[in-house]
């Protein structure tokens, strides 16, 4: 009796298996944005990319899922990454049937962040992007601008004149 439902319970889960992975094939397009939200940013790896905003639309026509991807701007060299990291993503999840399309228009803009987001960057020690530049470290509007260009040439590098710790602003965009 055990042995048979053993047999049972392997079956049932290799059916819940391939029913899920038959779904994922057909155009369940809300996991895979579940799934592409754990691929991070390759430069600011405590968000998405589709925190980050570059994930514009994902659609499933012709049997495949279309994925389009804006990069933060021309010529952005994280491009390739996002690519790369999206494709192994998928792939890891059995996902075979999709296509990746970038898409300048409209270009990305940090107003494509959430609040929540944009958190995140500054608990990672970035100030998110604002007209006011605010000190991640101590929340001083006391700073001052060191680098237009940080570590991307999406950030500039500041220093808070009260805390004197410097960090990088996102800079809007």
């Amino acid at each position: 009796m055990e042995f048979t439902l053993n047999i049972w319970v392997i079956y049932f889960l290799k059916c819940n298996s391939y029913q899920e992975h038959i779904l994922m094939q057909n155009g369940k397009i809300d996991k895979i944005w579940e799934l592409l939200n754990t691929v991070p940013d390759p430069e600011i790896p405590v968000i998405s990319v589709v925190e980050l905003g570059v994930i514009r639309d994902v659609i499933f026509s012709e049997n495949s899922y279309i994925i389009s991807i804006t990069p933060t701007y021309s010529g952005c060299p994280a491009v390739k990454a996002f690519q790369d990291d999206i494709k192994t993503c998928l792939k890891e999840n059995n996902i075979e049937n999709f296509e990746i399309k970038i898409v300048y228009s409209p270009t990305w803009t940090t107003d494509w962040m959430t609040e929540t987001t944009k958190e995140k960057l500054k608990k990672y020690g970035i100030a998110p992007p604002s007209e006011t530049v605010i000190c991640p470290q101590c929340d001083s509007e006391k700073t001052e601008l060191i680098s237009e260009f940080g570590s991307t040439a999406c950030k500039s590098l500041y220093k808070c004149k009260d805390c004197l710790e410097p960090f990088e602003h996102f800079k809007c965009i």
